[in-house]
């Protein structure tokens, strides 16, 4: 089988993107990698790493040392730490643009690093997340899901203030986040029979309605649902006991209600090997489950384990979506 190419993307140029994208450019990979990106960036990077990094053609094997350049420039030379929101516009260009090669079959899948919502809002760019961009351009519904070697954690919501929250969760669209879910574990993890985890919006999943009845309303009549359609799916429940150890033995997935309810316990139990999936797309994205990192980039000690995690994810993924077609 041919080995799959997959599109590299540093993310914000002041940050720790392409100085980890410089380390995961000395190893030899199950898949060609092709970056998009600021080449200036790219070589300032492997200067200050004092590593080797030859740009070639973007159709060109990606070999320890040698990285395939898809060059979107940056207007404002960076330096390390210091983002400028003019590259605002250039930093998103190098995401749609891999996207687009995915899109239309040039490439197989997409590595993301890092961006700052920060900056490209200060450019003048309305931003929410990447997630929700790589959904309108492909105009489908999309699920995020972190996930590391302990535990899978999707959301029923994504990047919105706690206030509006309950209001984002109606039936429509929690039962169309979980049979991405489901989809999504049978077709790109193999898991013939997933079995998922739902927590509750409200503390203690409701108290049977004492308090909140959004678990009453809208939640516990998607579950049975959803059961009805033959899914294996457990709650709601409480999201602090969740995640003991115990139960999560029995769980492929959990389904949080929102980002800060599931994604703390995914990171304690494992934030240097997550990565974070985008389902739903048709074709597998995974990123980096950590953020720019102004204050430590340029200094050679970025920790490079998610970026490689999501290179091994991602080729894992792309290998399964051809096998199956």
């Amino acid at each position: 089988m041919l080995r799959p190419r997959l599109a590299l993307v540093p993310g914000e140029p002041a940050g720790v993107g392409p100085e980890l994208c410089v380390r995961a450019a000395q190893r030899e990979w199950n898949a060609d990698l092709v970056v998009f990106g600021d080449a200036g960036a790219l070589r300032n990077a492997a200067a200050s790493l004092d590593l080797p990094l030859q740009l070639s053609a973007p159709d060109a094997r990606s070999l320890p040392g040698i990285l395939p350049l898809v060059d979107i420039p940056n207007p404002v030379p960076t330096r390390f730490g210091h983002a400028d929101p003019r590259n605002a516009a250039s930093v998103l260009a190098a995401l749609t643009e891999a996207a687009n090669a995915c899109l239309e079959h040039r490439l197989d899948g997409l590595v993301t690093g890092p961006v700052n919502k920060a900056v490209i809002n200060d450019g003048g760019l309305a931003y929410t997340g990447t997630t929700e961009l790589l959904a309108r351009q492909a105009d489908c519904p999309v699920v995020m899901m972190l996930a590391n070697d302990i535990v899978r954690v999707a959301l029923a919501t994504t990047h919105l203030p706690l206030r509006s929250v309950a209001d984002a969760i109606d039936a429509a669209t929690l039962a169309r986040t979980l049979r991405i879910l489901h989809a999504a574990l049978r077709a790109d993890f193999g898991v013939a029979d997933p079995s998922i985890a739902v927590l509750g919006l409200n503390p203690h999943a409701g108290e049977e309605g004492h308090l909140g009845s959004e678990e009453i309303d809208t939640i516990i009549p998607v579950l049975e649902r959803l059961r009805g359609e033959g899914m294996h799916l457990i709650g709601p429940l409480p999201a602090d006991s969740a995640f003991l150890p115990r139960n999560l033995q029995g769980f492929d997935a959990v389904l949080a209600m929102y980002h800060d309810q599931g994604l703390p316990v995914l990171k304690y139990s494992g934030f240097e090997q997550a990565v974070n999936l985008t389902l739903g797309l048709p074709y597998p994205r995974v990123a980096v489950d950590h953020g720019t990192a102004f204050d430590i980039a340029g200094r050679g000690i970025a920790d490079p384990s998610s970026l490689y995690a999501a290179i091994d994810a991602c080729t894992r993924i792309a290998v399964t979506r051809r096998q199956a077609t």
